[in-house]
């Protein structure tokens, strides 16, 4: 079976997390678009200084260069039966390009899971992951415009994928395998009913 889907949440939601689960559970890879950002601001290159400039700020990188991103990374042999993406779409022009470039794919998307979390404990989330990590663009400050811009930005393409009989929407609070299985049983009952 086949499965291309969205993971969508706020930042410290378990995204990132839950991808990695789900793309073992459905032999797809997760394509997140913040590791592949990290990548290149660790290894200095020309994007990774870019993209740096946006997100020391807490800022989100451009969209001409994200699309671009995309559109390279599901064209490969590894994501043509299946994919998850996380990190991306971001607002409602991201969404109209992946449409359009899962469309020169002649694919649509199965499913968009949304992980929820309260504001509270996703600071607190993203709060830890900074000192565990030592990411320096995990400010607070940052952190907070981070979580403003997905509220005003992302949150309403929920409300979007809702109406296509897309969402799938799971509490992102609890321990990994719990919130794991949630994703899986919901998500199976999904694509089942999108398969009849």
């Amino acid at each position: 079976m086949t499965a291309r889907l969205v993971i969508m949440g706020p930042q410290g939601a378990g995204k990132g997390t839950q991808a990695a689960r789900l793309a073992e559970h459905l032999a797809v890879p997760a394509i997140s678009t913040g590791d592949i950002f990290r990548a290149n601001i660790k290894g200095g290159t020309p994007l990774g200084e870019l993209a740096q400039s946006y997100t020391a700020r807490g800022e989100l990188v451009p969209d001409s260069v994200t699309n671009d991103m995309v559109r390279d990374r599901l064209a490969q042999a590894d994501a043509a039966e299946g994919f998850i993406l996380d990190g991306y779409p971001r607002n409602a022009a991201q969404v109209a390009e992946l449409d359009a470039i899962l469309a020169g794919h002649e694919v649509a998307l199965d499913a968009v899971v949304e992980l929820t979390a309260d504001r509270a404990e996703l600071l607190e989330r993203l709060r830890l992951r900074a000192q565990v990590e030592g990411r320096e663009d995990d400010t607070e400050e940052s952190i907070a415009r981070r979580l403003d811009i997905y509220d005003e930005q992302t949150a309403p393409l929920t409300a979007a994928y809702a109406e296509r009989g897309l969402l799938v929407r799971i509490d992102g609070i609890g321990e990994i395998d719990e919130v794991a299985d949630r994703i899986a049983v919901a998500l199976d009952d999904a694509l089942a009913h999108r398969a009849v």
